[in-house]
């Protein structure tokens, strides 16, 4: 299982960066590349990440298994399948709202990513909690885990920024990140584990 999720939490990471630079092409036709733009997908990233980490954390906490993982997986990848079919629709209703390119990248932004990018928030810290054997391992476990998920956002950014966006149209890779994470979600959701509350206590309790 520990393959598993590093496996998950890696290409997690990976997508995070792809759908977050895809987010600049997106929006540069009607708002352009300047910093206003990138600051606000950053920020609507960053505000995303941080409640989904949140969420993550709460849910984990409730008999934690791999079914479950699964399901926040297929979760996001469905949240990504309006994104890809609509976003022109939504920049372009935004743009005619307001042309200003910081509230209407904000805005657009807003729209567009904050739903995925907090769904996808919640795999990071879902993981750590079905990798933590007992409680004296969880600073460690805790660190690799986000030492493998940050491997794969680095990886993501290269990979996206580099190769993707010359190889690819964007609706393409987006519907790739879709496939790539519903098909994990399957994965996650056929590889049951029991409810891990039970197993660290017993483990605790043993030392």
């Amino acid at each position: 299982m520990q393959i598993l999720i590093l496996s998950c939490a890696f290409l997690c990471g990976f997508l995070i960066m792809t759908i977050e630079l895809l987010g600049g092409k997106i929006l540069s036709p009607y708002f352009g590349g300047s910093v206003y733009v990138w600051g606000s997908i950053i920020t609507v990233f960053m505000l995303a990440l941080s409640i989904g980490y949140l969420f993550g954390g709460k849910l984990s906490l409730n008999n934690p298994n791999t079914r479950k993982y699964g399901v926040i997986f297929m979760l996001a990848a469905l949240s990504i399948v309006p994104l890809t079919m609509g976003h022109e629709a939504v920049s372009e209703w935004v743009f005619d709202v307001t042309d200003d390119p910081r509230y209407g990248s904000l805005l657009a932004s807003t729209v567009l990513f904050l739903i995925p990018s907090i769904i996808l928030g919640m795999v990071a810290p879902y993981s750590v909690r079905l990798l933590v054997k007992t409680a004296h391992s969880s600073g460690q476990t805790a660190g690799f885990l986000y030492f493998v998920s940050t491997l794969g956002s680095a990886g993501g950014t290269l990979a996206t920024s580099f190769y993707l966006v010359l190889w690819f149209k964007i609706d393409h890779i987006l519907y790739g990140s879709a496939l790539i994470l519903f098909t994990l979600g399957l994965i996650a959701f056929f590889f049951p584990q029991p409810p891990l509350s039970a197993t660290v206590n017993s483990n605790e309790k043993a030392e």
